[in-house]
């Protein structure tokens, strides 16, 4: 690819620049995998340029962690280091930006007891609670961005060899970033205006709840009363605007905890902790998945819903054209920071305290009294569709047309 070190370098300012929107004297702290290490540092190039008083990366290296999965004793998955968890807590008090590099193998710990995973995940989330919360409610800024890795280039493109399969996934990436335009900047600029467009029809209509139906889905979602829809950007506490997801197609609010009926099939692979979760449908009642099934990863999704009382509920509903940049690419990206801004999505666990009126200042107990859903965890997954049709009832009793035939109707 003749301008991907070009290409790169506008990829790391757009990160630091818009992703965190990175300000004179911050501490950046990147989550990368070691496999993403050139990039990393074409990033901390990028954020001591824009006046980082420091950059800080924490590594990771999916074969150890593959390693420790298939070989550590029960015991060792049942606890998070309490030294990372207070550092985390740390630099979120100080203000410090993140920005973590999605890149994992979709199928990492497919041979892996699903149990030690998901004693793992709900090890980490506890000891993570604090830290999630400045993150949750957009106290600092952080974005999530992604570069290929060879096992997730082949997984996606797995009729070609790993070079050319990487090579493939660069263009994807740099296409649907707006990497490959004169001025990625401006190209953003105009991308976030428009979803804004959308945030103010969606709350200036005052809906109170949406209608989601196509061949495989007839689902109802109650929506609280103070709800706020966000997409695009946001700002955190101290002003800063952000883009906490680059590529970012959304917009998105939190559901009635207590008000989603029906049923819903997904329409794209789910990739939770290194497996794969396929064709599986949720039934709701009065908020809760009271019943599922699912092709591929059925016990990966039984764990998920059985981390704790809330992941078995809905924190996010979030609106996705299906004629938008990464659903044209025609690729599963088995990635969700790609597959969810290729379509209309649901999220089971925590809700966002930034999609309610003063949310962000809220205990989660008047949050939980405000109709919004608490859990460890928040996983998205994806039920767009070409023939799924959206409608939406005001307080009046008037019906919205939201999406018609997959895309907005508006």
């Amino acid at each position: 690819m003749n301008n991907l070190n070009d290409f790169l370098k506008k990829y790391a300012e757009l990160s630091v620049r818009v992703g965190v929107n990175l300000q004179k004297g911050q501490i950046l702290v990147i989550n990368s995998p070691i496999e993403c290490a050139d990039f990393v540092r074409l990033i901390a190039k990028e954020a001591y340029n824009a006046g980082a008083k420091d950059v800080h990366v924490e590594w990771n290296d999916e074969e150890l962690t593959l390693i420790k999965f298939l070989n550590a004793p029960e015991e060792s998955f049942s606890s998070f280091p309490k030294w990372k968890a207070d550092g985390y807590e740390y630099l979120a008090k100080n203000d410090a930006a993140f920005l973590s590099i999605s890149a994992s193998n979709p199928e990492l710990l497919k041979d892996v007891d699903s149990k030690r995973i998901s004693e793992a995940n709900k090890a980490k989330s506890i000891a993570l609670k604090k830290y999630r919360e400045y993150i949750m409610n957009s106290t600092v800024s952080w974005s999530v961005v992604s570069i290929p890795t060879g096992s997730w280039a082949k997984k996606v493109f797995s009729d070609l060899p790993e070079e050319k399969a990487m090579e493939k996934l660069w263009e994807n990436i740099f296409k649907i970033v707006r990497v490959d335009k004169n001025s990625p900047l401006e190209a953003w600029s105009e991308h976030l205006n428009n979803l804004k467009n959308k945030v103010d029809f969606l709350n200036d209509k005052k809906l109170r709840k949406l209608h989601f139906l196509s061949k495989d889905t007839d689902l109802t979602i109650e929506l609280p009363e103070k709800h706020l829809w966000a997409g695009g950007g946001e700002h955190n506490s101290k002003g800063t605007y952000f883009v906490a997801n680059m590529p970012t197609e959304e917009v998105f609010t939190l559901p009635l905890k207590t008000g989603v009926n029906g049923k819903v099939k997904s329409t794209k692979p789910l990739n939770y902790s290194g497996n794969l979760i396929e064709n599986f449908t949720l039934i709701f009642k009065e908020g809760k998945v009271v019943d599922f099934s699912a092709e591929k990863g059925y016990e990966t999704l039984k764990k998920l819903l059985d981390t704790d009382e809330g992941s078995c509920y809905l924190g996010e509903v979030a609106l996705v054209p299906y004629d938008s940049p990464i659903s044209n690419s025609d690729v599963i990206f088995y990635n969700t920071l790609f597959d969810e801004n290729a379509s209309c999505h649901l999220a089971l666990g925590e809700a966002y305290p930034t999609c309610l009126e003063g949310g962000s200042e809220m205990s989660s107990e008047e949050l939980s009294k405000a109709g919004a859903n608490i859990s460890l965890t928040h996983v998205d997954f994806m039920i767009g569709s070409a023939d799924l049709n959206i409608t939406g009832e005001t307080n009046s009793g008037e019906i919205v047309d939201i999406f018609k035939h997959g895309n907005w109707a508006f």
